[in-house]
């Protein structure tokens, strides 16, 4: 854990946002009931603000709005959060990338996150042109790194040539100030080195305690070959409410939700990814709606009907806030959350697992002060 304790960032749904769980995503289009209009999005980045969350991750991918643009949108009517922009290397020059970079985080004060996402699904990849092999994808990313963080430290032209990126006498006008932190995940073996070498924060989804534990000593073992510490985060869903019984109907009310013939549709799609990742969350479930608590509090309905993170953390305030623990025990500093609907879920997580972490001592509200005691004017104990 850090000095500043555990962070927390919300997640901005810009494909939709629904009471009900949105299928599609990752090579698959999304949309929700709710659009993912800017004012419904500043009304999110407000709730996340104001609950004490750091920041908010935007996705990238063909099923939602651009990431860059709408962030840049964003910065301007909030305050002090930050913006965890998704990316992927083999769209946009690295040269370009990190002026983007750059920019966003002078013209923010600093509010920048990014988060590198290398693309699992090669329909998706060819569609934007990208025709490159997994392997290859995944190599081009650490090139892709290479020359982006290169260019945050260099007061001098750089030029480097690659397998697969080539940059000569590359120079920013202005450099960043701060650096944007680097999230980076991926399950498959090319993803480790590439996490080892220049992520500052490793990113996974919500696994059992014990996959969790297998995959950051994989890369802290990585890190430490190549003289590095990393971070480590986790991608998960929430449902947390006043008791454990409301909490669990709220996920029967989602599961029962969902449209008939839906989990075959997602499913089928899902199988030609080749995100090992997303092989994981399929693993936790297996098209199947019964036995979905895979771990105490630990539910995989999310992932029948959605790509990527696929798993929520269900219980009451308290047992939610256990297992964080749990995760945080293991080394996870950041903790990148959602639920359905976004905004409602925000203010239940905001305002009931929170305060209990708050009150142990392991959070506190980014940008609150910490609580003073309050005395009483002209009083003994004032005066003494």
């Amino acid at each position: 854990m850090t000095e500043r304790g555990l962070s927390f960032h919300w997640f901005l749904p810009t494909y939709g946002d629904s009471r009900g769980l949105v299928a599609g995503g990752h090579g698959s289009f999304m949309s929700g009931d709710r659009p993912a209009t800017l004012r419904y999005l500043n009304q999110l980045t407000a709730a996340a603000e104001d609950n004490g969350f750091e920041g908010v991750l935007t996705p990238t991918g063909a099923w939602c709005e651009d990431a860059w643009l709408t962030t840049a949108m964003l910065v301007q009517t909030s305050e002090t959060l930050k913006f965890l922009v998704a990316l992927r290397p083999g769209l946009v020059s690295p040269t370009l990338a990190a002026q983007m970079a750059a920019t966003f985080q002078r013209h923010s004060g600093g509010r920048l996150l990014l988060n590198v996402v290398t693309g699992g699904e090669p329909r998706e990849q060819q569609a934007y042109g990208d025709f490159l092999d997994k392997a290859q994808r995944y190599a081009r990313t650490g090139e892709f790194l290479h020359i982006v963080r290169e260019l945050w430290a260099s007061t001098e032209p750089i030029s480097f040539t690659g397998a697969h990126l080539r940059v000569r006498d590359a120079l920013l006008s202005a450099r960043p100030d701060p650096v944007p932190p680097v999230f980076f995940g991926g399950s498959s073996g090319p993803a480790g080195p590439v996490a080892a070498r220049y992520a500052d924060t490793y990113l996974t989804w919500g696994e059992p305690l014990d996959a969790v534990a297998k995959k950051l000593d994989w890369i802290r073992g990585l890190a430490a070959i190549e003289g590095r510490t990393v971070d480590f985060g986790l991608r998960i869903h929430v449902i947390s409410r006043d008791t454990a019984a409301e909490a669990w109907a709220e996920a029967d009310r989602l599961l029962a939700g969902i449209a008939p013939g839906a989990i075959a549709r997602v499913q089928a799609s899902l199988a030609d990814s080749e995100s090992e990742g997303q092989r994981r969350m399929a693993q936790l479930h297996n098209g199947r709606t019964d036995g979905l608590e895979i771990a105490p509090n630990l539910w995989a309905g999310v992932g029948l009907v959605r790509g990527g993170a696929g798993t929520a953390l269900v219980g009451s305030h308290a047992e939610v806030a256990e297992r964080l623990l749990e995760y945080a025990a293991l080394g996870i500093d950041h903790f990148i959350l959602s639920g359905y609907p976004h905004l409602e879920e925000a203010y239940w997580f905001g305002e009931g697992v929170l305060p209990i972490l708050e009150r142990k001592g392991v959070w506190r509200h980014p940008s609150r002060p910490a609580a003073v005691p309050v005395v009483a004017p002209f009083t003994a104990a004032a005066g003494s």
